[in-house]
């Protein structure tokens, strides 16, 4: 039996994906309307690089699904996965990962994938 190593890589790879899951989970189904997406938008990006090893974050959400999705009688609604638009950086170690989550059109779903590993 050989023993496996654990690496820096995968654990940047490993901490990338609590942070896309923990984002997804703790933040659809804020309520949200057009005069605080902005806000919301900066309070994910601000929540989750506290957390280690991110090194970067970049949230957009989707203007235009947003507006279409306004109730029309109190003018918000909630934030949905297919909204969303992140990107996550992570250093852990000696290695780099880059991560994201958009909508996969094909799929209907707030697909979640790596993009790069230094």
């Amino acid at each position: 039996m050989t023993e496996n190593k654990i690496t820096d890589r995968d654990n940047a790879l490993f901490e990338a994906g609590i942070k896309l899951g923990a984002l997804y989970h703790q933040f659809t189904g804020s309520p949200v309307n057009l005069k605080t997406v902005s806000s919301l938008e900066q309070a994910i990006q601000e929540s989750i690089s506290v957390q280690p090893f991110v090194e970067s974050i970049s949230v957009k959400i989707n203007r235009d699904l947003l507006k279409s999705k306004l109730n029309s009688e109190f003018g918000y609604t909630e934030l949905q996965g297919p909204m969303l638009d992140v990107k996550i950086t992570v250093k852990y170690g000696s290695s780099r990962v880059k991560v994201a989550m958009a909508f996969d059109s094909e799929l209907n779903y707030p697909l979640m994938k790596i993009e790069d590993i230094e």
